[in-house]
């Protein structure tokens, strides 16, 4: 991509995200978002951004990881048990805050939704679930995590429990709770 490629690319990504921080004061509203207005933010034209996305959600979508995936890193380099805890506290801490609030709205579109149900998942769904497969493989591999149950039972174990605060919010989504989360989950998926 050349570098005025790359600097549009980003503005859009920076605008997008700009626009639907909940932080802002308007709150997101995926209906009121426009790619027009996304343009007028970005300083590009609509053809720049059709360029890179098909809809508006795939734009959100992207705005989102591109903050959310450096953010809550699964660091291959630490053993899987540790990596997990990382990366479920860091989700929790996210998730707690106003980008938090922006998966509920999107995870909310989803439901009568069915474009943004597919560019949710094989946008963000899909890629962050393979990510957390492997290091829960490897976790059954190094022998901390049990083998008769499989990767995706072990992730709807650890994840569920935090998209269940996201979306109903009854006690504390942060970094606390998801170690004691974890630790708690741990108990039922450890090699005995």
């Amino acid at each position: 991509m050349a570098l005025r490629s790359e600097q549009s690319h980003q503005a859009i990504l920076d605008a997008t995200i700009a626009l639907v921080d909940p932080e802002q004061g308007e709150g997101f509203s995926l209906q009121k978002l426009s790619i027009e207005r996304i343009a007028k933010e970005a300083g590009v034209s609509k053809t720049t951004i059709y360029r890179w996305w098909p809809s508006k959600v795939a734009v959100v979508i992207d705005s989102f990881l591109d903050n959310h995936i450096a953010r809550t890193p699964l660091n291959d380099e630490l053993p899987a048990l540790d990596a997990l805890r990382d990366h479920l506290a860091s989700v929790a801490e996210i998730f707690g805050g106003g980008e938090g609030r922006l998966v509920a709205q999107l995870i909310a579109e989803c439901q009568h939704d069915p474009e943004v149900m597919k560019e949710f998942k094989e946008r963000f769904w899909h890629n962050r679930r393979d990510v957390a497969y492997a290091v829960i493989q490897r976790g059954q591999d190094e022998g901390v995590i049990r083998q008769d149950i499989s990767p995706a039972e072990v992730a709807e174990l650890l994840y569920g429990p935090i998209y269940f605060r996201l979306l109903i919010p009854d006690g504390p989504l942060d970094r606390d709770w998801a170690h004691r989360h974890l630790n708690n989950a741990l108990e039922g998926l450890r090699v005995r």
